[in-house]
């Protein structure tokens, strides 16, 4: 099939970014716009209309060449006549910046580029554009909640007003002498925390990493991280951090948070041992892929009353039962693969990368 015009983009092959291709080449499978129609549909029921003014905005732009490329090898055969390039996680160096004798711009699909090799790509007069992801912003926030709904037991405690909803969540009513005390908390609920001043531990200080810990900073928590890989003292001045071995990050946070992509070298990583290793009563929040923590070893904890709580977004299935055993815990909160949400997050995310790509290639 024909090139859909001279100005050849070079795209990492993310189920996300496969919308570049929908909103820029006109080659693109009706059947892969049918099914982005339906993904985006509870939010954006006009697809159609959202591509228009997409086009219509990237002026020149469209129509584009997009050549989705899913290993590096691949994305190097594609790149000699290619104007712009967009990854999420490939790596681009001396070799990719060289490979790209056409290139004028690469694009992060994220907000920071340390899969970029900056100084490569000045050195040959490419740009370097980033992008700080709503949907990324959208999981901390839902972290947040879930982290918030156990410490308040929200969970447990709303529209549990009345005397008798109360007591049938296990805090009969009893009034206090009003004569010499205040009146807060007059449920008497016990097991309530603070996130100022506990302490929050990020495995893998990523996108969604980064967003969560400023987000603690904020709440004056204290933010301890452990990567395969150190930030520099920069990064971690900005973010409140502080890296720490993985055993010590669990012995000392009160709530451990396992931000990593998933796969095999990840699944079960947060163990029976690991989870062990936990300070009694501390809290595990993911909203990543549910498998990295161990399931078994996951209930065993529960069970014991070791974990002090479970935040899961999303679950272990697609879609979740009704029977799930984590949820007859009472310090257990899921939800169903909420975190990134509204779609409008990854609509937006997309049509600001096409204005910063048109604006990058214009002449």
């Amino acid at each position: 099939m024909p090139e859909a015009s001279a100005n050849i983009l070079v795209v990492e092959d993310d189920p996300f970014l496969r919308m570049v291709g929908v909103l820029l080449d006109p080659r693109t499978s009706a059947e892969r716009y049918a099914a982005f129609a339906d993904f985006f549909a509870h939010d954006e029921p006009d697809l159609a209309g959202y591509c228009a003014r997409a086009r219509a905005r990237a002026g020149k732009l469209f129509p584009a060449t997009v050549r989705l490329v899913g290993t590096s090898a691949a994305m190097h055969r594609a790149l000699p006549d290619a104007r712009a390039l967009v990854v999420e996680s490939l790596r681009v160096g001396l070799e990719e910046a060289a490979a790209g004798r056409n290139l004028v711009v690469v694009q992060k699909y994220g907000a920071h580029p340390r899969n970029i090799d900056q100084a490569a790509c000045a050195a040959r007069g490419i740009r370097v554009l980033t992008l700080r992801r709503r949907a990324n912003v959208a999981c901390a926030e839902v972290a947040f909640g879930l982290m918030l709904t156990l410490a308040k037991r929200l969970h447990r405690l709303v529209g549990r007003i009345g005397a008798d909803e109360l007591a049938a969540a296990g805090y009969p009513y009893k009034p206090f002498d009003r004569r010499h005390t205040p009146n807060s908390n007059w449920a008497r609920i016990t097991g309530l925390r603070m996130l100022h001043e506990s302490t929050i531990g990020i495995i893998g200080l990523g996108e969604i990493g980064g967003e969560i810990a400023l987000r603690a900073a904020a709440f004056g928590m204290r933010t301890l991280y452990y990567q395969r890989t150190r930030l520099s003292a920069a990064e971690e001045r900005e973010l409140q951090a502080s890296y720490v071995p993985l055993e010590q990050l669990l012995s000392e946070s009160d709530w451990v948070i396992p931000q990593l992509p998933g796969g095999p070298s990840t699944r079960g990583l947060i163990d029976r041992a690991r989870l062990a290793q936990m300070k009694r009563g501390a809290f595990l929040v993911s909203v990543s892929q549910a498998d990295i923590v161990d399931r078994a070893a996951l209930i065993e904890a529960l069970r014991s009353g070791h974990l002090g709580g479970l935040g899961l977004d999303p679950p272990y299935e697609v879609p979740g039962r009704s029977d799930d055993e984590l949820l007859k815990f009472n310090n257990v909160v899921m939800t169903p693969h909420i975190a990134a949400q509204p779609r409008f997050n990854a609509l937006n995310d997309l049509a600001d990368l096409v204005d910063g790509l048109a604006k990058a290639l214009a002449p």
